[in-house]
């Protein structure tokens, strides 16, 4: 057993390690004096100071401070700071929580997704995320899920939507600012009864939360909305009595205003919509058993005026739509599901060279676009990745118009045995 003297000498060695292993050693080799924790003038906010010179954006430094500018503690001891950076910025989401317990600077890099995600972005790492509504099989509630594109293993769950009430999937119209990670989702009805909803919701990938916004003039659901420029556009559905709408209101992003615009010049529920050219698409689908062609309308915010679809786009539109390299593309649920795409100099549609989808890939679908790939979610949330590519294209007669011809291929991301049963609703891909 050891004496009670040893014992003292012991701990008074111990803590002399500490106080030295605490002090901020500098990459220059400068020695500074070492501060205490308990010590009242240390600031344990971090704080992020980038040089002005060439290679800010690669050389970035985390440092913390105390009050008089002394830096107390690297974030990984022995490296210069930029580097120790580049190391943390590649940790995998699902393994953050277990970093966040190894020091308070690691701490401070770890807690929030939007400060992790903010260095990633000022180091150059390019990883596409992919937020994704889906509808449980179990307990018929909607949830938000993320998913990273760049490594497609793992899904993370996000916080629940704020709403007591439960929502039908594909009856709300959601608008998506991919550069800022953002979703809004606007109306929609109840999945108990037959009431729309004038709810809007706005959820920020990189602060991983919902907040409620200003809501809707009037409630709808089944209805279009985009967003063009700085503003979200929505337009027709059906209302609260089941009637068919023909209004259209415009919300402003920055005040979160909503502002009445022109009605459409025919009462419409929405299948699906898209903006091209700067101007709002909006179809109804075909619906069973297709004896009358779909109807759809195009509305132009620079004049404030609808006009009807062309003949040709309308009557092509069978699925769900991206849009890349400036045209319209689609994903047909009622044929082969081959991807086509639209050429509007002619208003016709052709199919895109490549093979079909992946045959795990099932309706309904959620698709979304990033650069010149296509995300598409389908039941059991399997994923396929299409690559697209643009070739110039030659022809001779009325085909001449045609300048470019695509072709796409793909694959397939197998989703979790748990996801068994789940529906895609609405998706985002944020950068």
């Amino acid at each position: 057993m050891a004496l009670p003297g040893t014992w003292v000498a012991k701990e008074k060695r111990r803590t002399r390690r500490l106080k030295i292993a605490m002090q901020r050693v500098r990459v220059s080799s400068d020695y500074l004096p070492a501060k205490r924790l308990g010590d009242s003038q240390i600031c344990l906010v971090p704080k992020f100071r980038i040089s002005a010179g060439p290679g800010a954006a690669t050389a970035p430094s985390w440092e913390v401070e105390s009050s008089d500018g002394t830096l107390l503690q690297p974030i990984i001891p022995g490296l210069p700071d930029h580097v120790a950076l580049n190391c943390l910025v590649r940790v995998p989401v699902e393994n953050h929580s277990v970093c966040r317990a190894v020091c308070r600077t690691w701490r401070s890099l770890f807690y929030t997704k939007q400060r992790f995600f903010t260095w990633r972005k000022i180091l150059g790492f390019h990883s596409p995320w992919l937020f994704l509504l889906a509808l449980e099989s179990w307990s018929g509630k909607l949830q938000g899920l993320l998913l990273n594109l760049s490594c497609p293993s793992t899904w993370h769950p996000v916080p629940p939507i704020p709403s007591k009430r439960r929502l039908e999937a594909r009856s709300f119209g959601c608008a998506a600012i991919p550069q800022e990670g953002t979703l809004f989702l606007c109306g929609g009805m109840m999945s108990d009864e037959d009431c729309p909803l004038d709810i809007v919701l706005k959820f920020e990938m990189l602060k991983n939360r919902w907040t409620v916004v200003k809501p809707m003039p009037a409630a709808r659901s089944f209805f279009a909305a985009r967003k063009i420029g700085s503003y979200i556009y929505a337009a027709g559905g059906k209302s609260s009595d089941v009637r068919e709408l023909n209004s259209a209101q415009v919300f402003d992003i920055a005040k979160e205003d909503w502002q009445p615009i022109v009605d459409m010049r025919v009462a419409m529920p929405s299948y699906d919509s898209a903006v091209l050219d700067g101007k709002l698409l909006v179809t109804e689908g075909w619906i069973w058993p297709f004896m009358f062609a779909p109807r759809g309308q195009v509305y132009d915010p620079k004049i404030d005026r609808w006009e009807m679809m062309a003949e040709g786009l309308c009557e092509g539109w069978t699925g769900p739509s991206v849009l890349l390299y400036d045209h319209l593309f689609v994903i047909p649920e009622h044929e082969e599901m081959k991807l086509k795409v639209y050429y509007s100099e002619t208003d016709t549609w052709d199919t895109v060279e490549g093979n079909p989808m992946p045959e795990q890939i099932s309706k309904p679908f959620s698709v979304n676009a990033c650069d010149s790939n296509i995300f598409v979610v389908g039941k059991n949330l399997h994923v396929a990745l299409g690559k697209v590519e643009k070739q110039p294209f030659s022809a001779s007669g009325s085909e001449r118009k045609r300048l470019h011809t695509f072709s796409v291929k793909w694959q397939a991301v197998p989703a979790p045995e748990s996801f068994r049963g789940w529906t895609p609703s609405n998706s985002l891909v944020h950068e």
